[in-house]
């Protein structure tokens, strides 16, 4: 894993109203930007620092003087947000730098009696390499994509090579008022499955 980069840089001349439009609506614009190219956006006044991956955080930069710029002649929209991301390539190089990381992470293979589990595709050999490599990890995205089941997988592998001496399996604290979802079974079940 890359170590973190940051970059320091201020927008002149000062213009507030170009500052407005670049920033948007509650910061949405530095929000889409930050979501797009993985980084975070932190600004006072005119000065702004961008923290992430060092492509990342310059390509920020760039991005974000070309929109001040920008902003000088026009109010900036969500869509100009947009087209200036697709134009600059930015978002494409932190692609291939993240899909580059994932190829040169080192394979984790979780062996159990059956046999040995693999990530199958990029996003769950990431998902690996950060259970093995990392102490606490949250795993987001769709049912069905292999969460739970390699959380599991790994957590059993490490309480068979005793890097650990117990697995603790947490349910969600439930109310009994509280709607609790499409879990099967009728409030009793849901509450109290044991």
């Amino acid at each position: 894993m890359t170590t973190p980069d940051q970059r320091d840089f201020s927008l002149s001349p000062e213009n507030n109203e170009q500052l407005a439009s670049l920033c948007g609506p509650f910061d949405a614009h530095l929000r889409m930007i930050e979501l797009r190219l993985g980084v975070e956006i932190n600004n006072r006044g005119f000065v702004f620092r961008v923290i992430g991956e060092a492509g990342a955080t310059r390509a920020g930069e760039r991005l974000i003087r070309a929109l001040y710029a920008q902003a000088c002649d026009a109010t900036l929209t969500p869509h100009d947000i947009h087209l200036a991301l697709q134009e600059s390539g930015a978002e494409r190089a932190v692609q291939e730098a993240d899909q580059q990381a994932a190829e040169s992470a080192q394979e984790v293979a979780i062996r159990v009696k059956r046999g040995t589990i693999r990530g199958r595709g990029p996003n769950q050999v990431r998902y690996l390499h950060a259970i093995a490599t990392h102490d606490i990890n949250f795993g987001i995205g769709p049912a069905g994509t292999g969460k739970t089941f390699l959380a599991v997988a790994s957590a059993v592998e490490a309480l068979n090579q005793s890097r650990v001496q117990r697995l603790i399996l947490v349910r969600p604290a439930v109310e009994a008022g509280e709607k609790l979802g499409f879990l099967p079974g009728d409030l009793s079940q849901k509450v109290d499955p044991y």
